[in-house]
């Protein structure tokens, strides 16, 4: 980061008929251009990290307010009055007399003039994988202790006069290979050069047998900086230990670097499979990957993903480039995507292991059914008002609601521009309204589903409905590919829609699915299927995993002469 002494953002807290109101201008030193954007205003009561770290689903939440800014002019004021919407509360008027931490972030969207002839504002990812308190470019002041009070004539001002600067971009080394291309299908459609790439990791002995070509072992998940859970070097003797809150882990750091290091060991030694190893980059507009799917608002990225980067890696890097040589595996927003791809595209890809995949079945959107709720965020009733749970423990301890995490979404970006959870999968499953943005899968407000916009989820993403309405024209090609796992205490009550996609898959014939679904005793999100393990060890080894169990599944489905001996050295 660096400070722009040219630049300065004021904020001045001002009292007007005992409404305190927050005044947000910038300079024509600035910026040359208008900006837009979402401009947030952020309010701790501490600050033990700035401000813009403290805002989450739990309840240790620190609040955010927020606005849109299209056109905004140097020297034109920007008010928080009260009427902005936020998270936890609602309103700037409601928060208590007492003293905060005040931080202001704009966080910076561009405009796209898309194929399908809408202009949409979105923030680009700048190589962070969408977040909007790291995007650089973005611009945000310093935290400022503050008194505030309602009834107080009191007026503060702040600085904003810092900018994120850029994200050093990953480095080649002898094991790890980074690639990245421009689409033509994503450029077309979003009207400027769009990007997809991914971190590869070559196997042992790449270098010195210049013949040999490679199964092709795919991870999907969340944005990636560089190829994870590899290290060359034994743990850091001098690292500070950790505590890791989620796995009540004292030293969690050190474990993770046990296991990358480890991990080293065994791709270089003599008994591990000779695959590459791919992690892909392709966040988007909306959210830190795009699901991996073609979509209305997002766009061909399925495509771009099958037929244009992964033949280039196998081009590059010597993969063997048939679909019997690719599987896939991942977890989470991974897992689902894993199954995706595996279902729209059954030829390319030979086998996924989907671990706690997001909803594969709208039945239970979560907790939610899209088709029969009326309402996502209170149970249907004549006199009471239950609110729908979004997160828990392993042993059902409700810390989030499914009303919180979307009012959080809400305050941070309108029309799906949240970059969060919720947002990304209106984004992908929805069509596109006719302001160009995703059509709400439910108001954000008062969680009223749409029961128009469900009925076109169930016909294009719903994985579970699509396997079983498709299974006489692909189930010969699915067969024996489709591996499930998720723990039975699921953070996010994930292996709701498991069950039910279990049930619907048994009952499959002519073929059988041949497949396996498997579920984690009292483990929570990410668990991926291995029983031996605790979760919070066995959800850093889904490459060890994997990667030998599909080298011994894939000699069944391996059609007639392929090659399944010379990479195996």
């Amino acid at each position: 980061m660096k400070s722009l002494l040219s630049f300065l953002f004021v904020i001045s807290i001002i009292n007007l008929n005992a409404q305190t109101r927050i005044s947000v201008k910038y300079p024509g030193s600035a910026s040359k251009t208008p900006l837009d954007g979402r401009l947030l205003l952020l309010v701790s009561k501490s600050n033990a990290s700035e401000p813009r770290f403290q805002v989450s689903d739990g309840p240790g939440s620190q609040l955010v307010f927020g606005q849109d800014v299209e056109n905004w002019k140097a020297g034109e004021a920007k008010i928080f009055s009260g009427n902005e919407f936020g998270y936890p509360i609602q309103s700037l008027k409601n928060i208590p007399a007492g003293e905060y931490y005040v931080q202001a972030l704009l966080h910076k969207y561009e405009t796209f003039h898309r194929k399908d002839g809408h202009v949409v504002k979105l923030p680009m990812d700048r190589g962070e994988g969408q977040q909007w308190n790291l995007a650089p470019g973005n611009l945000f002041s310093k935290p400022v202790k503050i008194k505030f009070d309602p009834k107080s004539t009191a007026s503060v001002s702040i600085s904003l006069d810092t900018l994120i600067g850029p994200i050093e971009e990953a480095k080649d080394t002898k094991y790890i290979k980074h690639i990245r291309i421009q689409s033509k299908l994503l450029t077309e459609f979003w009207g400027r050069p769009m990007y997809i790439g991914a971190h590869v990791l070559l196997p042992e002995g790449w270098d010195s047998h210049p013949d040999v070509k490679y199964p092709l072992a795919i991870f999907h998940g969340h944005y990636p900086s560089d190829f994870g859970g590899f290290r060359t070097t034994p743990p850091d003797p001098d690292l500070k230990p950790n505590y890791s809150e989620r796995f009540h882990i004292s030293g969690y750091n050190k474990i993770e670097q046990q296991e990358a290091y480890d991990f080293y060991k065994i791709w270089t030694g003599p008994n591990f499979p000779r695959v590459l190893a791919v992690e892909i980059q392709h966040a988007c507009p909306y959210y830190d990957d795009s699901y991996a799917v073609n979509s209305e608002s997002i766009g061909p990225y399925g495509d771009a993903i099958t037929y244009e980067l992964i033949p280039e890696i196998e081009k590059r890097f010597r993969g063997i480039g048939q679909g019997w040589a690719r599987f896939m595996y991942g977890g989470s927003t991974g897992g689902w995507e894993v199954l995706a791809a595996q279902v729209f595209y059954p030829d390319e890809y030979n086998g996924c292991y989907a671990a706690c995949p997001d909803p594969i079945d709208f039945r239970a959107y979560t907790v939610v059914d899209i088709y029969k709720d009326k309402n996502a965020y209170f149970l249907q009733s004549d006199f009471k008002k239950t609110a729908r749970p979004a997160e828990r423990n392993y042993l059902g301890h409700v810390s989030a609601t499914i009303q919180e995490v979307n009012y959080r979404e809400l305050a941070l970006g309108t029309k799906s521009r949240s970059g969060q959870q919720w947002d990304i999968w209106e984004a992908v499953f929805s069509p596109v309204g006719k302001d160009g943005y995703p059509q709400r899968i439910w108001d954000k407000l008062t969680g009223n589903i749409d029961s128009n916009v469900a009925n076109y989820w169930r016909e294009h993403y719903d994985l579970s409905y699509i396997m079983k309405r498709d299974w006489n024209k692909i189930g010969s090609k699915l067969q024996g590919k489709i591996h499930i796992y998720c723990g039975d205490m699921d953070t996010y009550y994930l292996n709701d829609a498991v069950y039910f996609t279990e049930d619907m898959l048994k009952q499959l014939d002519h073929p059988t699915y041949d497949g396996e679904v498997d579920y984690g005793d009292r483990a929570e999100h990410c668990w991926n299927g291995d029983h031996t393990q605790p979760n919070y060890i066995s959800r850093l080894r889904y490459h060890r995993m994997f990667i030998p169990k599909w080298v011994e599944e894939m000699k069944k489905r391996a059609p007639a002469g392929a090659d399944i001996t010379s990479w195996r050295y």
